[in-house]
């Protein structure tokens, strides 16, 4: 299947001047991580002489110097260097699922004038690292081409009530708060034609920087007066349940600084709190090891797919389970940061499910 790849540019003018700057910010995170221009050369596959060249016409354009170099002792970003890193880290983890559901768009709107058409599974999931570890797998399989929208827990359900997509994500979290995700569900489970996957577990709970300087151990420590948060949108999985565990341990949101501002994605909230612009957020281990934060656990989800019965039978949802069945795809999700391979390709009816997961 043909796959589509949509990167956003940073281009940089001054006004009233039709001169621009194109910053490569890949280039300036590989020298802020190694400090060295010859890894941020070889990483970009470009001439170390290059590379310098490009980063001293930066510094021209905005007036500032963006690395500094010390014999003996490397390269490092300056403090406007790093800056420019940390929102280039930022916009990414936000956009990133943006563009890749308008690709997604892009490659359904074009397939028919195409003449190779694989299969097309229509996968429904809220964004996760998991996630795209199967999607990654998928998309080594010839014959099998993937349409992944990301979309939260919710919607996807409804999305495959409605025939909107073939493969629907469901997360629901160990502990009290399981009964409220199961009677959510099940007003958009049918007993009679859908079947659950079992799929991973991850671990949630509460991402801070390395060293935990605030000394933040709980929700509680969130209405701490120097503590500033960053949370998720309203649609997402994740902000019911970070809303619920408050209901839960009886926190007013409003004591929360920084409640109100929203990020999109895991990795969106992880590098907000990575840059320094907020002391902690929620969300899964596997986005704040990413970006080097200490990481709170609070909880555990089941992350389960829900399809249709008729759709099992199909070629393309066999070879799925049977990725998911694999020694090398369990594998690849265990070396994600909180998350476990759980029963990952065993297929259950909604009311055995139901039976089995409504206390755990």
């Amino acid at each position: 299947m043909l796959q589509i790849e949509i990167e956003a540019v940073w281009r940089f003018r001054h006004e009233g001047s039709p001169r621009t700057a194109v910053v490569m910010l890949g280039v300036l995170n590989e020298i802020r991580k190694t400090g060295k221009i010859t890894s941020a050369a070889s990483d970009a596959h470009l001439s170390y002489r290059h590379v310098w060249n490009l980063i001293e016409q930066w510094s021209e354009f905005f007036g500032t110097p963006l690395v500094e170099t010390q014999r003996g002792k490397g390269s490092k970003l300056t403090p406007f260097g790093e800056r420019l890193v940390w929102a280039g880290e930022r916009m990414q983890a936000r956009l990133g699922p943006q563009l890749e559901n308008l690709a997604q768009e892009l490659a359904s709107e074009i397939k028919p004038f195409l003449e190779q058409r694989p299969s097309v599974i229509r996968v429904h999931a809220s964004h996760g690292f998991a996630v795209a570890k199967l999607r990654e797998f998928l998309d080594r399989e010839p014959g099998i081409g993937v349409d992944l929208r990301y979309v939260s827990n919710q919607h996807s359900l409804v999305a495959l009530a409605q025939g909107a997509c073939d493969l629907s994500g469901l997360h629901l979290p160990h502990g009290a708060l399981r009964a409220q995700g199961i009677k959510a569900a099940r007003e958009w489970l049918d007993p009679r034609e859908d079947r659950i996957i079992s799929f991973v577990t991850r671990e949630m709970g509460l991402m801070v920087a390395r060293g935990n300087p605030l000394r933040i151990a709980s929700l509680q420590d969130l209405t701490g007066p120097k503590v500033r948060f960053v949370n998720r949108d309203h649609d997402s999985g994740t902000r019911l349940l970070f809303d619920q565990l408050l209901a839960a341990n009886g926190i007013d949101e409003s004591r929360i600084n920084g409640a109100q501002q929203i990020e999109f994605t895991h990795a969106a909230v992880a590098a907000y709190v990575a840059s320094g612009m907020a002391d902690a957020s929620f969300g899964v281990e596997a986005a704040a090891r990413h970006f080097g934060l200490d990481f709170i656990r609070i909880l555990t989800e089941d992350y389960f797919f829900v399809c249709k019965r008729a759709f099992l039978d199909t070629g393309p949802m066999q070879r799925i389970l049977e990725i998911m069945r694999s020694t090398d795809f369990r594998a690849a999700v265990a070396t994600l940061p909180g998350y476990v391979p759980s029963d990952s390709g065993n297929v259950t009816g909604v009311k055995a499910f139901l039976e089995m997961h409504a206390v755990r």
